[in-house]
């Protein structure tokens, strides 16, 4: 069976599919998987060794430009290259409008979420077989189950692989993955300074890179505040995930580096403050969440209505560097 994959973005959102293409193809060994996937994360889907083939879209950038002739013949290339596949079903397991749209360029029977259970349910009015799957549970899980009710297995929820598990550390490297697009999940500027500090006395190499200018000047602020400190710049994601997925460990607020990190199998702490672990967490083999313990917490709202603009804000203060040497010294003593 031959099958179009359409998960597109963001980019926690594709590695949290990686379990589920794992093992759809342990349970289907005749199963063929292609990947529809915005382009910034084109890199990202092609790290799974079971991906046939990664097919990139635009969303994003054809929003701004639909009338334009080139965004025009961007989609009806994209739209052509996969009929030309002749696909035995699309698995939309975005559940948006957009990858709806996206799923019928194949003009193949689609499966997914049922209206109950999709996240924009207009989507569902497309699929030629719709799903219920509880809403309750973790993302990862929640996938999982959708593609066993699509390729016929039930799913073994006690295991869990991503398919991109390393075996050991090649490095005393540790990543401070600081960023991320909402205000209220940045962890202080302070407190990734004495969390840098505690990994250089313990040996370790604490590691910053950036993405844009606003975490340029974080990972400037730790590199200048901490000698020994690697700032590395911005890069390609694949070249980042490739000495990612060889340090010894990773230290990050929810963002998709945090995401990949847990998915190598590497020992991860992952900060949670204003977003619900146990529904978008990261999940793998050496994965340990802190979540922040205000009353207050977890707000689920981009910017802080407490306390908008201070500089530690009510969530963060209970979430000290200490907290985090802590988890540290139990897999870096």
């Amino acid at each position: 069976m031959k099958a179009l994959l359409v998960k597109t973005s963001s980019m926690g959102d594709v590695i949290h599919t990686f379990p589920a293409v794992t093992e759809a193809l342990a349970k289907r060994p005749d199963l063929i998987i292609d990947w529809l996937v915005e382009e910034s994360f084109v890199e990202v889907a092609r790290l799974h060794p079971g991906v046939r083939k990664v097919i990139p879209v635009a969303v994003r950038r054809w929003r701004k430009g639909i009338l334009r002739a080139e965004t025009r013949a961007e989609i009806s290339g994209v739209r052509r290259a996969l009929r030309l596949e002749t696909y035995d079903l699309v698995l939309d397991a975005q559940g948006l409008i957009k990858s709806a749209w996206l799923a019928r360029f194949a003009r193949r029977p689609i499966e997914g979420f049922d209206k109950r259970s999709v996240r924009e349910w207009p989507a569902s009015l497309v699929y030629a077989r719709g799903h219920t799957i509880a809403r309750e549970g973790h993302a990862i899980d929640r996938t999982r189950r959708l593609f066993g009710a699509v390729f016929g297995y039930e799913p073994d929820l006690d295991q869990f692989a991503s398919g991109l598990e390393r075996e050991g550390p090649g490095s005393d490297e540790v990543f401070l993955l600081h960023g991320t697009t909402w205000p209220t999940k940045r962890w202080p500027t302070g407190a990734w300074i004495d969390l840098a500090r505690g990994l250089v006395a313990r040996g370790l190499v604490p590691v910053v890179t950036h993405a844009d200018p606003v975490e340029a000047t974080v990972a400037e602020a730790i590199a200048a505040a901490v000698p020994g400190v690697v700032h590395l710049p911005k890069t390609r994601l694949g070249t980042l995930a490739d000495r990612l997925g060889r340090a010894r460990g990773a230290v990050g607020v929810d963002t998709g580096l945090t995401h990949l990190a847990a998915a190598f199998g590497l020992p991860t702490v992952a900060l949670f403050s204003s977003t619900v672990p146990g529904l978008t967490g990261p999940m793998g083999r050496a994965t340990e969440v802190i979540a922040s313990e205000a009353a207050c917490a977890p707000c689920r709202q981009r910017t802080c209505r407490l306390t908008p603009g201070a500089a530690v804000l009510a969530c963060h203060a209970t979430m000290g560097a200490d907290r985090v040497l802590a988890s540290i010294d139990r897999w870096a003593p």
